[in-house]
């Protein structure tokens, strides 16, 4: 299975880990994440009329000092899915997603017809941190995400896209379950769990292979057996449906 990612330093957070998740499953999967900090889907379409080389690739988690353009990352392989997504604080705002998603996907259909285009639904800030509170105005991660969701489903509803991986939901309901050392900093995901969980359910959303067996645990920081275990059940409890 071949992944590109088309986002941000969100997606480097997402697939840091799935390559090496998929080598302790049934199905192998390789990803490709086109890497520029903070860009939007905006941005995303500025680069393709410039044709821009100002991708950092990352193959299977790991940087290549080299970059690209989306046309070139695009031509390159015959990609099974490829995924969208929003930047973090315009994802609140269903005005930031159009038209731009659907140029991107209509540019998509046109040089990779084949290809299933797939959106990545990111998270919330931290509660009680610096850029949720002062910077967006939020009382809590709770009330981010519930724009995060609504804004973003009634952007993927107009470009049509039926699939979404609820990465989103997921780090939700971390908070919720109080797992530590979720964040890294204010947005960003931690090197260790907050990569991992990301990675598991991109793994399991792809691939569809039970998580649970999934014994990959060779992560960036060091973590609790027992919170690898918990991140897992609440995959499960997402009861994730199959790629249309």
């Amino acid at each position: 299975m071949k992944i590109l990612a088309i986002g941000n330093s969100f997606s480097s957070d997402a697939t840091r880990y799935l390559h090496e998740i998929s080598k302790k499953g049934a199905s192998p999967v390789k990803v490709t994440n086109l890497m520029i900090g903070g860009c939007s889907l905006v941005y995303h379409f500025l680069n393709i009329k410039n044709n821009a080389k100002a991708y950092l690739v990352e193959e299977n988690g790991y940087s290549t000092e080299t970059y690209c353009s989306i046309y070139e990352a695009i031509k390159k392989e015959k990609w099974d899915y490829i995924t969208l997504q929003q930047v973090s604080h315009l994802s609140i705002n269903y005005n930031t997603y159009i038209p731009a998603l659907l140029f991107l996907q209509e540019y998509i259909k046109l040089y990779a017809p084949k290809s299933k285009i797939i959106f990545h639904r990111t998270w919330a800030y931290k509660n009680d941190s610096f850029r949720l509170n002062m910077e967006l105005g939020y009382e809590n991660h709770k009330l981010m995400f519930e724009d995060i969701k609504k804004a973003s489903q009634k952007a993927v509803e107009k470009a049509g896209i039926k699939n979404i991986i609820p990465a989103g939901e997921l780090i939700a309901k971390m908070v919720v379950a109080k797992i530590p050392d979720i964040y890294r900093d204010d947005f960003h995901l931690s090197y260790g769990l907050g990569r991992y969980a990301a990675a598991a359910l991109w793994y399991k959303y792809f691939t569809g292979d039970d998580i649970i067996k999934n014994d990959f645990n060779d992560l960036d920081e060091k973590t609790s057996k027992e919170d690898i275990i918990k991140i897992k059940k609440l995959i499960n409890d997402l009861k994730l449906t199959s790629i249309n």
